[in-house]
């Protein structure tokens, strides 16, 4: 079948407003959930969305998590764990992260089409949905302990407070969150760094305090057990890239003339946001150090407790805890607007798939909202390396299968398709390659995370994640032979998808369906219409009338 003249239009997106469609196509139109973002809204340039990406990586949770390293094995321990993660964070972080800035979708479009399948890819949305309300409540707890200690709020208050603040911030999506972002960025680099180059200078013996600490066991000396426990936790945060890839999905197309700063922008806000991650674990292991004299082993893992001893050696007493609070009250802010948001589009994601119902995505927002202040009021601060370490096994287990499809089946293989695809009815619905290297990845690393499999064993859970889903990946795509990737080898759409440069095509197409314009890659031709339907009228499409069936 081939596109006629009358379906192809060369204006942008209907505007929502006036057209006055389908509430849930004005939703997705207003940020496109779900959807591919199409050219004519990704008016930022490279370092604007780099800006705001790696604006979202502000929390004060790698404070925490450094300093619960370093006290429980030493800093030798905990330097070199935070190495390993962030190693294997940006390399597996690079491919998805090129993936969602050159082809303009998130991190659950690109897992369909990566080895998951159509249906398969909702198992790793609910484990994506997991890790924002995760650390939504991890930076709720650490602003919790900022109102208590600056305004004196009850810890279950501050909680709620956090919680409900950043509601009204997440409902308008890119437009607003990208000058939120780049807004408060500048203010909390100052309020970050300028403790920690005061006390390096003013006292250096701080310095040597720091590397020679042996951590509780008492060793100090760097052991694998150690190393690989503390990378395990650390490593909760490989789900980070899904994040990154909300923001970098709307990354104007690569051309010649942009090439470099477009390259400098994917590299610096996709893996590389782990370089100032491991930068914040290590200064966390520093203050916890630093502060273990001065307040107490209890306090020591407490971001606000860290800060608040920093700035009391650099300035009046009566600018300490002011100036504290604010650091933690805009870093939670800056990342929970993200975590929310980020979440949001995971949960509805799924849930219009499985259901084929679209409820909108400020529903989902309070989903998210409601499980993290759930594990806030459950104090789950006091056991945040337990949680972490137990969900790193998932997230590895995911993302290193992402990132292997694309690295090994995609490019040396050449069995997985190169273009990733993720609209119903080119897809089949469940792939094995990454469905079973996934499960079987996080099943038995899970199973060795709680001695299933000896104590000895226990630590190389994070190890046995990643080396299962690397080598089990390409495994599956050899012995299924790349049969499960895609349903159809074509969308019945003669225009192609990409433009001369390898872009995304600008080229937009009216849905018969909703009535609105979508550029090219965000629709397939209908099944019973000679015309097009674009992908979320096809995932709401409950007797499948619309889907194009399988190709020979």
């Amino acid at each position: 079948m081939s596109t006629t003249e009358s379906r192809v239009t060369t204006s942008g997106p209907t505007d929502p407003a006036k057209a006055a469609p389908d509430q849930a196509v004005k939703e997705t139109l207003e940020d496109y959930t779900l959807r591919f973002a199409p050219r004519s809204y990704r008016r930022w340039s490279p370092m604007v969305v780099a800006t705001t990406a790696l604006g979202g990586i502000a929390y004060m949770a790698d404070f925490s998590i450094g300093a619960g390293i370093g006290l429980a094995h030493g800093t030798g321990n905990a330097l070199v764990a935070i190495a390993v993660a962030a190693v294997v964070i940006f390399v597996t972080g690079f491919p998805l992260a090129y993936y969602g800035a050159r082809y303009n979708i998130d991190l659950d479009l690109i897992t369909r089409g990566s080895g998951f399948g159509y249906y398969g890819s909702v198992l790793t949305s609910v484990i994506f949905a997991s890790f924002t309300f995760i650390f939504f409540a991890l930076e709720g707890s650490i602003m919790a302990q900022g109102l208590k200690l600056g305004l004196g709020l009850p810890l279950w208050l501050g909680y709620l407070v956090s919680t409900l603040m950043v509601i009204p911030l997440v409902i308008y999506g890119m437009k607003a969150l990208s000058k939120l972002q780049v807004w408060t960025t500048p203010i909390w680099l100052i309020l970050m760094v300028a403790p920690l180059v005061y006390l390096i200078a003013n006292d250096p013996g701080t310095v040597d305090r720091f590397l020679s600490y042996a951590g509780t066991d008492g060793e100090g000396g760097v052991n694998t057990a150690s190393v690989l426990l503390g990378a395990g936790v650390c490593l909760s945060l490989i789900a980070q890239i899904g994040e990154q890839i909300d923001y970098l999905r709307f990354m104007p197309p690569k051309t010649e003339q942009n090439k470099r700063g477009w390259w400098t922008a994917v590299v610096m806000a996709g893996p590389g946001w782990v370089v100032l991650g491991a930068l914040k674990q290590a200064i966390g292991v520093f203050l916890a150090v630093y502060i273990l004299a001065e307040v107490g082993a209890a306090a020591a893992p407490e971001p606000i407790q860290q800060f608040r001893s920093a700035f009391d050696a650099m300035m009046p007493s009566w600018m300490v805890v002011p100036l504290a609070v604010a650091l933690v009250v805009i870093s939670q802010i800056k990342i929970n607007v993200t975590n929310a948001y980020s979440g949001s589009l995971a949960w509805t994601n799924s849930f219009t798939r499985v259901t084929k119902h679209y409820p909108g995505r400020m529903i989902f927002v309070l989903v998210n909202l409601a499980f993290a202040l759930a594990l806030m009021e459950a104090d789950m601060f006091s056991f945040l390396n337990s949680i972490l370490g137990f969900y790193s096994n998932c997230a590895i287990a995911w993302v290193v299968t992402v990132a292997t499809d694309i690295g090994i089946n995609k490019y040396v293989l050449k069995l997985s398709p190169l273009q990733p695809e993720f609209r119903r009815g080119m897809l089949h619905a469940v792939n094995p390659v990454g469905v079973v290297s996934f499960v079987a990845a996080s099943g038995l690393s899970i199973a060795m995370y709680f001695h299933g499999l000896g104590d000895a064993l226990q630590p190389y859970s994070p190890v046995a994640a990643a080396v299962i889903a690397f080598v089990l990946t390409p495994l599956m795509a050899v012995v299924t032979k790349g049969r499960y990737y895609l349903r159809r080898s074509g969308d019945g759409i003669s225009e192609p998808l990409l433009d001369a440069d390898g872009n995304p095509s600008a080229l937009t197409l009216d849905c018969h369906v909703c009535h609105q314009s979508y550029e090219r890659p965000d629709v397939t031709a209908c099944a019973t219409h000679d015309a097009v339907v674009c992908s979320l009228c096809l995932s709401t499409d409950k007797v499948g009338d619309h889907v194009l069936p399988a190709s020979a």
